[in-house]
């Protein structure tokens, strides 16, 4: 419950900031892709996009190449995990057919205080 206020305590502002910073930056800036064009053209040729869809746009960016690195950066932890994980299965697995193996005669599993006492 601490957290979820908590997240709307930073959400909530950060949202109000964003929209606040949208409504300021609306002016429309040419936005052009070809880095060769002389300057005199530069104010006519391109495409007009409002100045915080080209800001939000490179942040969202910025923040998929920040994910992607990342991902790559703990693929070896991943494979570690894979690797423990299928370990502890098969351990696992194994510790099942010892158990399987070992019961009494009359099919009822022994218990380990039962083993230590022997009352059955």
């Amino acid at each position: 419950m601490v957290k979820r206020i908590i997240g709307w305590l930073v959400l909530v502002p950060l949202c109000a900031l964003l929209i606040v910073f949208a409504l300021a930056n609306r002016q429309v800036v040419a936005l052009n892709f070809n880095p060769f064009v002389s300057p005199d053209l530069l104010q006519t040729s391109g495409y007009g996009v409002p100045l915080f869809l080209v800001l939000y746009v490179v942040l969202l960016v910025g923040v998929m190449l920040g994910g992607v690195a990342t991902w790559f950066a703990q693929s070896q932890h991943r494979q570690r995990e894979r690797h423990w994980r299928r370990e502890a299965h098969a351990l696992n697995g194994e510790i099942e057919a010892l158990r399987k193996s070992q019961r009494h005669p009359s099919g009822a599993p022994l218990g380990e205080v039962d083993d230590l006492l022997e009352l059955r």
